[in-house]
């Protein structure tokens, strides 16, 4: 049914799919997801949408709802092109209480910033998603209006943050993340160190607090990911811990952050970054090696690279893969003397490539 229906001389409207005119119904949260997640629908022409609260993570909603069309593929949703596999559009002036568009951006005395996010699909995409999408929103629950309150928690100065990384106790940094507005600053300039262990201690504190701070605020997050990969894209940061970070943030939350794996697949192709992308892939496989074993084909040739770190920690990845068919492979890194750096649990230690290759022989 079409409606453009007024209620008020506001011009105030039921929202309505900006592709074919349908009234929509009202965002849902999908039952797979976290909580404070953004709330998602489905139009019955396929069009898809996600609806943005604040109005200020339009690129987050973009995301959301490019992946929920996909049927939660990220790989699908990531090889995609605008206007040749999809169109999009945008409603501002939403008001997710009232399932209302407020062009004047002011109802009951509270200002209406919220946005809708819709993306269409052409028709050989819905072909391989709609039923999925469509499966999903039928378990879909509405989303509750009033937020949990405000956690109490300790601020930390950045002298107590530092002596918290270094001793390794990361539980109080944890637990203060969500009301210490500057515990994300207070890490990142720990990234800095020159004391490797340290660094990645760093890096692993800022993945804990990262993924405490995601479940109400993916978005934040989503744009502290976007400017460590800005900042990796720079040759002159390299050296610093930004690889470590964002393994970090995508290993404690992977169910969130899961669709940047393949921004790290840019990084292979330049010799001076392969060993530390290997590295980073590696600690993501640890945790959910299904996300990458379809791509162990293409990690397979690192172990015969001319460059050891490269041959170790390629060989460490696909120990995490479970890819029984490098056995032979591994066999040929047993003379390997070459030591480089593993991190496991605070601890960085040194081990040989043929150390960590019988390690991963093991693992198969």
């Amino acid at each position: 049914m079409r409606e453009n229906k007024l209620l008020g001389r506001d011009f105030i409207k039921r929202p309505t799919c900006p592709f074919c005119g349908m009234m929509i119904e009202k965002p849902k949260e999908l039952n797979l997801r976290r909580p404070g997640e953004m709330p998602v629908g489905a139009c019955s022409c396929g069009a898809v949408y996600a609806c943005d609260v604040t109005g200020h993570n339009l690129g987050s909603a973009q995301i959301e709802a490019l992946v929920f069309g996909c049927n939660m593929d990220w790989d699908l949703a990531w090889n995609l092109a605008p206007d040749e596999d999809y169109q999009e559009e945008q409603i501002d002036n939403y008001d997710y209480v009232n399932h209302l568009i407020v062009p004047g951006g002011v109802f009951e005395g509270r200002r209406i910033s919220g946005a809708l996010f819709f993306v269409r699909f052409h028709e050989d995409v819905l072909e391989v998603t709609a039923d999925g999408v469509r499966k999903k929103l039928e378990t879909a629950k509405p989303v509750p209006g009033k937020k949990r309150p405000p956690v109490k928690g300790k601020s930390f100065t950045k002298e107590e943050v530092e002596a918290l990384v270094r001793s390794y106790r990361l539980d109080p940094l944890i637990e203060a993340a969500e009301t210490d507005r500057k515990m994300e600053r207070n890490l990142m300039r720990l990234l800095y160190s020159a004391d490797p262990q340290f660094r990645h201690r760093a890096a692993e504190a800022l993945g804990c607090v990262a993924a405490r701070i995601a479940v109400d605020k993916p978005a934040s997050i989503s744009k502290l990911l976007q400017r460590l990969f800005t900042a990796i894209s720079d040759t002159a940061a390299s050296s610093w811990g930004a690889f470590e970070a964002i393994g970090e943030i995508i290993r404690h939350k992977i169910d969130l952050f899961a669709g940047y794996i393949p921004e790290l697949y840019q990084f292979l192709g330049d010799e001076t970054r392969r060993a530390i992308t290997l590295r980073t892939l590696g600690s993501i496989a640890g945790e959910r090696p299904d996300l990458l074993r379809k791509y162990t084909l293409h990690f397979i040739p690192y172990l015969k690279d001319q460059d050891p770190a490269v041959r170790g920690y390629a060989a460490r990845l696909l120990g995490n893969l479970g890819a029984t068919e490098i056995k032979k492979d591994l066999e040929g890194l047993r003379a390997e003397t070459t030591r480089i750096e593993i991190y496991e649990h605070g601890v960085l230690e040194k081990k040989t490539v043929a150390q960590v290759a019988a390690e991963a022989y093991a693992r198969l």
